[in-house]
């Protein structure tokens, strides 16, 4: 924790200053999170999401999120013309538990039909095989977008993550091969981000995590961006600590622009197995500026499916959520979340708001 807090200060005016822009920014409300929930139970059916009905929920999640007139002017409130937008993906478990192809086909026709460069844009995760294996890239290449996997791309020797921790550089890692007593302390950031991704879209699915207590948007962008990353993996205290540190480091939370959580399915149990009979159709997306505030709740959803299907409760490593908010990411605290849902069949009605 005193690591935590001595960095902190260190990263106060690098992080601090994109939160204290928040009047400026669309969709961010000083001292709140908003978060913009999208339903349509047409949206998917017997576990297979439906494009059309998706691509409807992206531009309606864009819209409101935003406060702009149309899909095309909330993406011009996001993204310069000048920008490289990776969209972050969580391919691991495969297409029907990891990020569906259904939802990144509905941003990138978004993102494309708002005047977006196709050559701008760029899906990626850790690892180039698990996007192959999960259908990413022959989605780049129906939409002419570029692909690539983190590790792939390489790692920056003059970015980087120190701790105390010492790990083993496993072979893909910056340092793998190397000796030495400073060997193992250093998590290098992939190039893909501080050499081509300028601005960055999450886009999660609603899944359980043993540790982290969802595959979210924090513990997704954070070890898929550097390497030597297994050390923080095998306790709660290590994540608690270095997801948030992570993402704070420029390279990676300064330049998220959108996070959007996949809830098309909630699965609660099994982590990157497919486990579908300890899933539950939800038909949802969410929006929200705050990575935090979605990934907390995707904590309190998935405590739900978990009690409503009788599973013991396993503890919440929620500290990574608090120790996120101590470092300006974003609001762990549900009662600073303001939660609107709109059901997309009904999109001309009032939505209903509602506090977290």
């Amino acid at each position: 924790m005193l690591l935590l807090l001595a960095f902190a200060c260190i990263m106060a005016t690098a992080v601090s200053s994109s939160v204290q822009s928040a009047p400026g920014l669309p969709g961010v409300y000083p001292g709140r999170a908003r978060v913009i929930t999208i339903q349509d139970s047409r949206s998917i059916q017997t576990f297979v999401p439906v494009e059309s009905r998706i691509a409807e929920m992206v531009n309606l999640g864009l819209v409101r999120l935003t406060e702009a007139s149309s899909p095309a002017k909330a993406w011009q409130s996001l993204v310069a013309t000048q920008d490289i937008v990776g969209i972050k993906v969580f391919s691991a478990p495969g297409p029907t538990s990891g990020t569906r192809l259904a939802v990144v086909a509905g941003v990138l026709q978004s993102m494309l039909s708002a005047g977006l460069k196709k050559e701008h844009i760029l899906v990626w995760d850790k690892h180039a095989s698990n996007l192959r294996r999960s259908g990413f890239f022959d989605l780049a290449e129906r939409f002419g977008v570029h692909v690539e996997g983190a590790a792939d791309a390489g790692y920056d020797e003059n970015v980087f993550y120190e701790s105390p921790l010492l790990g083993k550089p496993v072979w893909g890692d910056l340092e793998f091969g190397r000796s030495g007593p400073e060997i193992g302390r250093k998590s290098y950031v992939s190039k893909l981000l501080t050499r081509r991704i300028s601005k960055i879209i999450n886009v999660t699915p609603l899944l359980n995590h043993n540790l982290a207590g969802v595959s979210g948007n924090l513990y997704g962008l954070a070890f898929a961006s550097v390497d030597n990353s297994i050390r923080f993996e095998s306790t709660l205290e290590r994540m608690a600590t270095a997801i948030p540190e992570l993402c704070a480091l420029p390279e990676l939370g300064d330049k998220v622009l959108l996070n959007i959580v996949d809830a098309l399915i909630c699965q609660y149990q099994g982590e990157e197995r497919t486990l579908l009979h300890y899933s539950t159709i939800l038909g949802q997306l969410r929006f929200s500026r705050d990575p935090v505030a979605l990934d907390v709740l995707s904590l309190r959803e998935l405590k739900r499916q978990r009690e409503s299907a009788g599973i013991l409760e396993r503890p919440l490593n929620f500290q990574i959520y608090t120790n996120a908010t101590v470092l300006d990411l974003g609001i762990s605290d549900p009662r600073k979340i303001d939660l609107t849902l709109i059901q997309s069949e009904d999109a001309n009605e009032p939505p209903v708001t509602r506090d977290e």
